[in-house]
C-alpha cells in the first residue's frame, strides 16, 4: 500500500476515533497528523505537477531549461574535459576496441549536479513551501538514489547509435582534438534540445519522487507530536 495514503488513512482514523469517543489527546493528534501529511502531500505534488491558483507549483516543469543546462554542464565540465577524452583514446580505441564509456562515466562526482537541483527548488516559490518540510536536508536521503539515476542516464545517452558514431567520426579525424568538444558539444545539444518539460519532470519523478513518500510520513508524525502536546497543554 501506498505509504501516503496509509498515513493520511491512519492519521483520519485517529482523528474520527478521537471525536467520536471525545478523547482530546486522539482528536488534536490524528487532526494535526491528517493537517502535516496533507500539506507535505500536496507540496510532493506541487513539486512535479501545475495546481491552478497556486503560485510556484510545477517547479520541476517551469526550470526544465535550468534542468537541462545542468545536464550539459555536468558532461561537457566533468566527463569530456581533455584528460578524460585522453584517457578513453588510450583506453578504449586502441586495438579497435568498441567504444564503452561506463567505465569513465563511474568515475564522475554526480553531486554537483544534485546540488545544482536542490538550489533550483530553494530558489524557486516551492523554497518557501520546502523550509517548512525541514528545507534541504529533506532532501538529503534522495542523493545517493539521484546519483546512481544520473549514472544510468549518461550511460543511456552515450550508448545511443548517433552519439556514438558521431564520436567516433570525430575520433578518426586527423584534427581531431581540435574540434572533438565542439561536436560532442553539438550532440549533446541535440538530445537535450528533443527533451520536453513532460519529459523532464518524468526524469525526477522516476529519480525520487518514490523517496519524497516519506515527507508525507514524517509530516503525519511531526504533525501528531505537535497535536498531543498542544491537547496537553490545552488540557
Amino acid at each position: 500500500m501506498n505509504k501516503s495514503f496509509l498515513t493520511n488513512l491512519i492519521a483520519a482514523a485517529v482523528f474520527a476515533a478521537g471525536y467520536y469517543f471525545e478523547e482530546p489527546l486522539a482528536l488534536y493528534g490524528g487532526l494535526f497528523a491528517l493537517s502535516g501529511s496533507l500539506t507535505n502531500l500536496l507540496a510532493v505534488h506541487m513539486l512535479f505537477e501545475k495546481v491552478p491558483g497556486l503560485y510556484g507549483s510545477g517547479v520541476i516543469q517551469a526550470r526544465f531549461e535550468a534542468f537541462k543546462l545542468g545536464i550539459k554542464s555536468l558532461m561537457m565540465d566533468q566527463f569530456f574535459t581533455k584528460e578524460n577524452v585522453d584517457r578513453f583514446l588510450n583506453k578504449e580505441m586502441t586495438g579497435g576496441t568498441a567504444m564503452n564509456l561506463e567505465p569513465v562515466i563511474e568515475q564522475i562526482d554526480f553531486n554537483p549536479t544534485f546540488d545544482g537541483l536542490v538550489e533550483v527548488i530553494n530558489n524557486s516559490p516551492f523554497g518557501g513551501m520546502l523550509a517548512m518540510m525541514g528545507g534541504s536536508e529533506a532532501l538529503t536521503p534522495l542523493r545517493q538514489p539521484f546519483v546512481e539515476k544520473m549514472k544510468t542516464a549518461v550511460v543511456e545517452i552515450t550508448q545511443q547509435e548517433n552519439f556514438r558514431e558521431t564520436l567516433k567520426g570525430q575520433i578518426e579525424q586527423p584534427e581531431m582534438m581540435g574540434d572533438i568538444t565542439a561536436n560532442i558539444e553539438s550532440v549533446i545539444e541535440q538530445r537535450l534540445d528533443e527533451l520536453t518539460p513532460e519529459m523532464v519532470k518524468e526524469i525526477v519523478q522516476k529519480m525520487i519522487r518514490e523517496h519524497l513518500g516519506w515527507l508525507v510520513v514524517w509530516g503525519g508524525v511531526f504533525g501528531g507530536v505537535i497535536g498531543v502536546i498542544s491537547a496537553l497543554v490545552a488540557a
